[in-house]
């Protein structure tokens, strides 16, 4: 069944990815998350459901986070850091609203599978994420089968994406333990109004 190949696609996608994270990219993130007033948080799609999702985690750690694009976020200063996720790297919102943080004085992150896209070139910190790759989203099928090469059993960017949240929800779990907050600080900030 394609299901299972599809499975174990993502979850080796995950461990590889989970083997290339470098310890001080890393580091240099949570450092980052930790020293600035706040957070801005944005992806487009399916990226942007990964970005609030880690959004939320930052609130119940009570940190200060914002999702661009919400009629709440504020103005972004050089005190602040703007986290963009894109697998591709060439989302032009994502591109332009990057500029404009970038102009206000605030720190890049980019999260992506591309270290030569213009959000990376653009960016303080690239956490580089593995997903599907540009010659697998093209539509030549002969060429690909002719050099060996199968097309991804994830459809359209699902390898990026849930790599992108599982990185984050460990990111989240190295802060817990940076910040020394229990899990009972998260229930604390956790909704009560659903």
């Amino acid at each position: 069944m394609i299901f299972y190949s599809a499975l174990n696609e993502i979850l080796e996608n995950v461990k590889e990815t989970n083997n290339k994270v470098d310890e001080k990219t890393l580091s240099q993130l949570t450092t980052m998350i930790r020293e600035v007033d706040h957070v801005f948080v944005m992806g487009m799609g399916r990226s942007g459901l990964v970005a609030k999702a880690f959004a939320m985690r930052l609130m119940h750690l009570g940190l200060g986070v914002y999702v661009v694009g919400e009629t709440i976020t504020p103005a972004i200063t050089d005190k602040d850091c703007l986290i963009a996720i894109s697998g591709s790297g060439e989302t032009s919102y994502i591109i332009s609203t990057t500029e404009t943080a970038k102009e206000r004085g605030a720190k890049i992150v980019a999260i992506t599978s591309y270290t030569d896209s213009p959000l990376a070139k653009k960016s303080d910190l690239v956490v580089q994420l593995k997903g599907r790759t540009k010659k697998e989203s093209e539509n030549n099928f002969i060429g690909r089968q002719m050099s060996g090469e199968h097309t991804t059993f994830s459809p359209l960017g699902t390898l990026f994406e849930i790599t992108a949240l599982i990185f984050l929800d460990s990111t989240i779990a190295q802060l817990m333990s940076d910040l020394e907050v229990t899990e009972d600080v998260l229930r604390d900030n956790h909704t009560v109004l659903e």
